[in-house]
């Protein structure tokens, strides 16, 4: 197995904002202890708004007022300080910084603090938005793909989180995209490049790895199935990371570089990085050893069941995208 560290750790206060690393983090269940507990909320469309629609959120980035207490987390959320791209900096409990959202998008935005997890009224979509997002076109849009390249492959998903996709903007209690954590390698941002490694930022990694891989490329797309040890913490590696636009999105000091894509397509079909779930809380710090437990070798049941899970999967979406059709019909 490769020698494997953690290089950095990243926070993000407020979804799709630039975040800030930290020397050591708690990690349960829902992820990392204070990140994404708030999110910018697109009024006119009742959605938990994303840099993948409205890219200007990442020439934002926020920072707590204060190092947020072990108390902080659904219904209990610290106070920010979010820098424009302006050069203003307004706080949380500033009635001002919704019109500046509001201005920086163009339409009405609230800044908007995470729930208590009973409370699903800021994830949940309305039946029109729902089936919007399964249309090819915005797909593609999602994508950054002209209509002459392929459709991405979404059948790497599990039937619940197809329907936690189509239901809802994020996973209730919570506002990631999907996963609690999300981590990448140093060696895949060389790998995909020419050259100098990409920026990390361009892929919000809640954990990088330093990955001692020299005989294989994107090593960590072969832990999915398996387990990691970091600190006193243990994640299960769920599934390949699937890239959309955002990599590609400006920054400050980050540049456009709509290549990506293309690069994406043809090196990884599209993954980059991988998602994983918390089997055991604990603390994660800059410098951990990672032991990592690759996924065993799949016997026929297995392999039986996960192509059960994908022909559902693609058939669950098929139906999703046949109901919109109709729906412009």
């Amino acid at each position: 197995m490769p020698n494997v560290t953690v290089a950095q750790l990243w926070r993000f206060p407020v979804k799709s904002m630039g975040g800030h690393q930290v020397d050591q983090v708690v990690i349960d269940a829902r992820g990392m202890h204070a990140d994404r507990l708030w999110a910018v909320r697109d009024v006119e469309k009742a959605v938990t708004a994303s840099a993948r629609r409205l890219p200007v959120l990442l020439g934002c980035a926020a920072r707590y007022v204060t190092e947020p207490g072990d108390a902080a987390g659904p219904g209990n959320v610290p106070a920010v300080v979010i820098n424009f791209p302006d050069g203003r900096e307004l706080a949380s409990d500033d009635p001002a910084v919704h019109d500046a959202l509001s201005e920086l998008v163009g339409r009405e935005m609230r800044l908007t603090a995470l729930p208590p997890q009973a409370d699903t009224s800021q994830h949940r979509m309305s039946v029109h938005e729902s089936l919007a997002n399964f249309s090819p076109a915005q797909v593609r849009r999602d994508f950054g793909l002209t209509d002459a390249e392929q459709m991405p492959d979404t059948s790497i998903f599990s039937t619940r989180q197809i329907i936690t996709l189509a239901r809802y903007s994020t996973p209730p209690g919570t506002f990631v995209d999907l996963s609690p954590i999300h981590l990448l390698s140093t060696a895949s941002l060389r790998d995909l490049s020419d050259g100098t490694p990409y920026d990390v930022r361009r892929f919000r990694p809640n954990v990088l790895l330093d990955v001692d891989a020299p005989n294989r490329e994107f090593p960590e797309s072969a832990w999915v199935g398996g387990e990691l040890g970091i600190g006193t913490a243990r994640l299960r590696v769920t599934n390949p990371t699937i890239r959309c636009v955002v990599p590609t999105r400006p920054q400050p000091d980050v540049e456009l570089d709509r290549a990506i894509t293309r690069r994406l397509a043809e090196r990884t079909d599209r993954f980059l990085g991988v998602y994983a779930d918390v089997t055991r809380a604990g603390v994660l710090r800059v410098g951990d050893v990672v032991r990592v437990d690759p996924p065993s070798a799949p016997g026929p049941v297995r392999r039986a069941t996960a192509a059960a899970n994908r022909a559902a999967t693609k058939g669950l979406q098929r139906i999703l995208e046949a109901t919109v059709l109709r729906g412009k019909g």
